[in-house]
């Protein structure tokens, strides 16, 4: 079993996977205590009420209403690049492509009319799928948003890369 372990992180960047979900634990801070819990998919769907909005003062001041669109692209490309297990030139590829897909759902939100038409109508049957029309509809453009993408590509990238670096002088 240790062997199979063992050759199973040989195969991922584990510090890579690490890194990104403890960002994305930390996005979700956000929303549990920064946005009002009818603003959050996740939030307003729980089961119990798990919003600390009005509860704990905001945590994230200015910084939080841009900070998710950083650290789910952050998040993404370290999560995909460790799985993947990927050198420079593939972390190149991973980063472009998730700064276009978060870019493409930042500007679905500008041309929301567009957007919205093009989301399959039996989306709505789907749990998670279920909201997307929602988010074009009635998410708001920001073009910090879109900054704060481009600069958590670029961090990601120097992240990966440092990451990597200890990876190879590990062995």
């Amino acid at each position: 079993m240790k062997e199979n372990l063992k050759a199973f992180g040989s195969i991922i960047n584990m510090r890579q996977i690490f890194i990104g979900l403890a960002l994305l634990l930390l996005g979700t801070l956000v929303y549990l205590i920064d946005r009002s819990p009818d603003q959050t998919y996740f939030v307003h769907k729980s089961f119990v009420n798990i919003s600390l909005h009005n509860t704990l003062p905001n945590l994230f001041g200015f910084i939080g209403y841009s900070l998710p669109s950083f650290i789910h692209v952050f998040s993404f490309i370290l999560i995909t690049a460790g799985v993947f297990h990927c050198r420079k030139r593939g972390c190149l590829i991973i980063c472009t492509y998730w700064l276009l897909v978060d870019s493409a759902f930042e500007l679905g939100q500008k041309f929301n009319l567009g957007s919205s038409k093009i989301i399959p109508d039996w989306f709505a049957g789907i749990p998670f799928l279920e909201n997307t029309k929602n988010y074009f509809v009635h998410g708001t453009f920001d073009f910090n948003d879109l900054i704060a993408i481009a600069i958590g590509s670029i961090i990601a990238y120097f992240v990966f890369l440092i990451s990597m670096e200890i990876r190879i002088s590990e062995k």
